[in-house]
């Protein structure tokens, strides 16, 4: 399995992490276990998840992922195959929030405890706080970092101008520095990324590890009208992408997957995987089924008339 090199962390993973929103939400702690098992098995290293997931279920207080996560660590004895990102600032209720110093020692505290661990591997800033200078906040990330709890940071949902920001603060004042981004990018979701971020990522050699990968699926094809919306939770977030580009996009995958002999999921992770500035992916899966999918974006190599179909295809 190919590894990639974290920022400039030193730290390698596989160039494909698998998203653990789904964890005590769509998938159940045993098949969680199982889906990790086989993602671990596969020679793949690299999981995502968040303290906030999966808050939105009704009876989850925000966690849960993380402690089915920290459960499989304790049974499986895997922690030391896999580097685990989590995410703190976003609203977890009674004023847990947000990213000062305080706050991001209570929850690493509390994700750490969660995941039955004494590190996190990559820590990440959930959401942008413009209520907390970005020293304080680097200052917290850096106490973490000397503790031996954190080994890298990272931030997610941040715009071009206030992550260049945060890099100048961290290399002003000798602080960590992020070292990932994790956005929105995907064959439909392109322009954002590759207007206002993509650039200084590839330039600062921020490590990119974009999140809706497949689009909430509509990227694997199984969503083709109106009339695919129940097969999962996420159907009705599907509506946006039924449009006259979307359905070029699916042409597009169709074409190079019949080509390859493989899925249109595998199809749109390995275009992704040849983008500028992204390490890995992130994708969830369900299902043993759908993890293979995933797992086989690893081993594909797009030639450049394939890869050229897609880009023009999905062109904005």
């Amino acid at each position: 399995m190919e590894k990639r090199e974290l920022g400039k962390t030193g730290i390698a993973v596989s160039p494909l992490m698998f998203g653990g929103n789904v964890f005590g939400w769509t998938v159940n702690e045993a098949a969680s276990f199982k889906l990790m098992d086989a993602f671990t098995d596969a020679g793949l290293n690299f999981i995502d998840t968040a303290d906030v997931y999966s808050r939105w279920v009704q009876g989850n207080t925000g966690g849960d992922s993380e402690m089915i996560i920290g459960k499989w660590f304790k049974q499986s004895g895997k922690r030391d195959k896999v580097i685990l990102a989590t995410k703190v600032g976003k609203d977890m209720g009674d004023g847990k929030k947000g990213l000062s110093a305080k706050y991001i020692k209570q929850a690493a505290e509390a994700s750490l405890k969660r995941l039955q661990t004494d590190y996190i591997d990559l820590y990440q800033s959930h959401e942008d706080d413009k209520d907390t200078p970005f020293e304080e906040t680097l200052e917290a990330y850096g106490q973490l970092i000397k503790e031996g709890k954190v080994r890298a940071i990272g931030a997610s949902n941040y715009k071009a101008n206030r992550l260049a920001d945060a890099l100048q603060t961290a290399a002003s004042h000798g602080l960590p520095s992020y070292q990932t981004l994790q956005p929105e990018y995907n064959l439909y979701a392109r322009q954002d990324y590759e207007t206002n971020l993509q650039a200084l990522c590839v330039e600062r050699g921020i490590s990119v590890v974009p999140y809706y990968s497949l689009a909430s699926g509509f990227l694997t094809g199984k969503y083709r009208s109106e009339a695919d919306f129940g097969k999962s939770k996420r159907g009705q977030g599907i509506k946006i992408y039924l449009n006259d580009r979307g359905y070029r996009i699916l042409d597009g995958l169709d074409k190079v997957a019949d080509q390859h002999q493989t899925s249109q999921a595998s199809v749109a992770l390995a275009w992704l995987m040849t983008r500028p500035g992204i390490t890995a992916p992130i994708a969830s899966a369900t299902s043993i089924e759908q993890l293979q999918a995933l797992i086989n974006a690893t081993e594909l190599h797009l030639n450049e008339e394939a890869l050229d179909l897609l880009t023009v295809a999905s062109s904005y």
